[in-house]
């Protein structure tokens, strides 16, 4: 429970949502719905395939498929209870419950920002050093780098989520975002958070930045390395392995600074909502089809899947 003033507890917030009840905003609604269950299904088939087709069981796929469940786990946090708020009523969330989406969505936020430039650092290798791959990116070091972006994403949600909740929270209990997301709910505080919000862009900017930085620094090497490359085969090799991977980086980053990047004074409410959107919902349900789609690998996989004959389609 949070502090009103110095006299009353209030149990819950109230989410204002993302669309109000309108037939047109119950056909968005529905269309989110359907982007949920193509993010759920394609995801889920993209962990799939990895882990039952012995030919994926590279690095590079371990990473993928370990990017394809924070997705599902990222969308799961936020959409079922949007649409439940959406058609009941009410977007009640408790205190309590609303901390724990700040922890579990910032966390598996920040799981993702490091997994991304751990990925961009595989390919770098891939593509730069062959023959020392299995050296620099052997199991053990891939778990390594799996668990160390959890753990950054952990300590990074764990903070913003306690901080958060120990301010008092004043009279209004109406939270105008469709989930519990910090800077929203910081302008419900009666208490100055200029102090903490100055920590917050910086912490946020710092946990872009960082892994950003790998990522820019591996492509960088990439890139020279595939300029001094003479077989043009190779270089459209290289540039399908890592295009991939760009486009899911462009979309995901790019919201993502839009979002933790600008001081909380350049928030308005309607462009935080169009912009998480984005992040939790389309790029989810965007990665698995970006990757499979431009992987001759797993689509090879999936219409093996499908009951797809190969020696049927080399006659076709």
């Amino acid at each position: 429970m949070a502090w009103v003033g110095n006299q009353t507890l209030i149990p819950h917030f109230i989410l204002l949502g993302l669309f109000t009840h309108s037939l047109l905003h119950l056909f968005l609604v529905s269309i989110i719905m359907v982007m949920f269950l193509v993010a759920l299904s394609g995801n889920g088939l993209m962990i799939f395939l990895i882990n039952v087709d012995s030919c994926l069981h590279s690095p590079m796929y371990f990473f993928l498929s370990w990017l394809s469940l924070m997705d599902l786990m990222i969308i799961s946090t936020i959409v079922p209870q949007m649409a439940v708020d959406f058609l009941l009523g009410g977007g009640f969330i408790s205190f309590i419950d609303c901390g724990l989406q700040i922890l579990f969505f910032l966390t598996l936020l920040g799981d993702e920002f490091f997994l991304l430039a751990f990925m961009a650092y595989d390919h770098y290798v891939a593509i730069s050093n062959p023959p020392r791959y299995s050296v620099f990116m052997s199991r053990r070091v891939c778990w390594i780098m799996v668990a160390g972006s959890w753990l950054f994403g952990l300590v990074d949600g764990l903070i913003q989520a306690v901080f958060t909740l120990c301010f008092p929270y004043c009279s209004s209990q109406e939270i105008d975002h469709f989930f519990c997301e910090v800077p929203a709910v910081l302008k419900l505080a009666c208490a100055d958070t200029s102090l903490y919000e100055t920590m917050i862009y910086v912490c946020c900017v710092l946990m872009l930045l960082l892994p950003f930085s790998v990522i820019s620094a591996s492509y960088l090497w990439i890139l020279l390395a595939v300029l001094r490359m003479r077989s043009t085969e190779g270089r459209q090799k290289a540039f399908a392995t890592c295009s991939s991977h760009m486009a899911v980086v462009s979309l995901f980053y790019g919201a993502a600074m839009i979002t933790y990047m600008r001081p909380q004074a350049y928030h308005s409410s309607k462009q935080d909502k169009a912009v998480s959107a984005f992040y939790t919902m389309i790029t989810p349900m965007l990665s698995p089809l970006i990757y499979s789609l431009r992987n001759k690998e797993v689509t090879g996989e999936l219409r093996k899947l499908l009951g797809t004959c190969p020696c049927g389609r080399k006659q076709g």
